[in-house]
């Protein structure tokens, strides 16, 4: 049994073409790909309520289909009673099956259900072909029952890719259905 995400068949036959296409690539190895998706949840409030955290891990694993990681905060600043080594957050970094399973489900599913939405900002762009934005409820993913939320909280998803530039980036992001703002097609 083969098993191949939708949104990775549609890469190869629509993608890569149109790609080719539009930069007038001589290689299909040109072609910019996604290698991976990063998502970041920061739970400063995990200081001072450590159940947070631990739900936090529970909800990112429902979301990505994925075990999180907790990141531990890099020194100490007084200001915020935080102190070196304290579990500060989580990420989880989705490659393969996995990543094109979560962005067609961000793309189709979550991504609608955001309140007011007018699109995707095209400001996110790092100048290496990276892409990110922010999301600010955790509530727009289905998997998540609304009852069990102890806290909302946002998260930053990235987008990592093997693009040089970033208009490369934003026409192999829009390729795969990603809603920006602006969009003409």
């Amino acid at each position: 049994m083969d098993y191949t995400p939708s949104l990775q068949k549609k890469y190869y036959e629509e993608v890569v073409p149109a790609l080719s296409k539009q930069f007038e690539y001589k290689n299909s190895m040109e072609v910019p790909k996604l290698l991976k998706i990063a998502i970041n949840q920061g739970m400063g409030d995990a200081i001072i309520d450590k159940k947070l955290l631990d739900k936090s891990v529970e909800e990112m694993a429902l979301i990505t289909g994925q075990k999180p990681v907790v990141t531990k905060s890099k020194k100490d600043i007084s200001n915020f009673k935080l102190r070196k080594g304290m579990p500060i957050g989580v990420r989880v970094t989705l490659r393969g099956e996995k990543m094109f399973e979560f962005l067609e489900r961000l793309i189709s599913v979550s991504i609608p259900r955001i309140r007011d939405f007018q699109g995707i900002s095209d400001k996110g762009f790092d100048g290496r072909g990276n892409y990110t934005f922010g999301i600010t409820e955790q509530i727009i993913f289905p998997e998540l029952v609304l009852d069990k939320i102890l806290k909302i909280n946002g998260m930053n998803i990235t987008f990592v890719t093997t693009a040089k530039t970033d208009k490369e980036c934003l026409e192999l992001l829009k390729e795969f259905g990603l809603p920006f703002k602006n969009q003409k097609k």
